[in-house]
């Protein structure tokens, strides 16, 4: 049985793995993000590094500026970002900057998670919740690449 809180994550991360789909239909590894606060979606971002030749627009990148830009101001305390893969390092950097509340993300990232490199890059007081809906999430990326190769 699911607690309310867990219901919420899955609920915001289904939001996250359609924001991948967009990214996946231009051609981008399908990576999505989403930021809540107050319980309402205020950011959305996929990845758009191809579309925009910018190695930094990452998902999470762009729901960052777009959450900071909605709040009017660059902190996103009392936010959640919910993202389909783990953050990089660049991207933890940035989430630890903005001093996020909480950071939810469905599959670990072996290659380049921030975690496996740089674990304290995120704001001491974020907390972070990993795994959920993490099959569905790494699915979406291994079969990116599964028909690039």
């Amino acid at each position: 049985m699911c607690s309310a809180n867990e219901r919420l994550d899955e609920k915001y991360m289904h939001y996250a793995l359609d924001e991948a789909r967009k990214a996946l239909i231009r051609g981008e590894v399908p990576i999505g993000a989403v930021i809540v606060c107050g319980g309402r979606i205020v950011a959305r971002g996929h990845n758009l590094t191809e579309t925009l030749n910018d190695v930094t627009a990452h998902a999470e990148m762009q729901a960052i500026t777009a959450g900071a830009n909605f709040l009017g101001g660059k902190y996103l305390t009392d936010c959640t970002l919910y993202v389909t893969l783990e953050p990089c390092v660049m991207c933890a950097g940035a989430l630890g900057w903005s001093q996020i509340s909480r950071i939810v993300y469905g599959a670990s990232d072996e290659k380049r998670g921030y975690s496996h490199f740089a674990p304290n890059a995120l704001h001491p007081k974020t907390e972070v919740i990993s795994g959920v809906l993490k099959e569905e999430c790494a699915k979406l990326v291994k079969e990116f690449f599964r028909k690039k190769r």
